[in-house]
């Protein structure tokens, strides 16, 4: 494995992990009637490369799937995403 390689996984597992938790957070705090995490930030996470992250998370948690953007855009992120990576790998 080349050292590009292992720098793009690594990438790729920590923006994921970051792009999840921030999606669970925003569901709880929804829940919770806090502060929400800016759908503008949620999109940006998604196109640096964090949006399988954040479709396995509304999977999971059922966060933002009645929003039609979110429904189709964050898997259709993910499938561009697990494109281009593989692209590189």
């Amino acid at each position: 494995m080349k050292g590009n390689e292992i720098v793009l996984y690594l990438y790729l597992i920590i923006i994921n992990t970051l792009s999840y938790r921030i999606m669970k957070k925003d569901k709880e705090a929804a829940q919770n009637g806090e502060w929400r995490t800016p759908e503008a930030a949620l999109w940006m996470f998604a196109l640096i490369g964090g949006a399988p992250g954040m479709w396995l998370c509304m999977k999971k948690r059922r966060h933002k799937t009645k929003h039609a953007s979110f429904k189709t855009g964050i898997p259709l992120l993910s499938f561009i995403t697990a494109f281009v990576a593989g692209l590189f790998l």
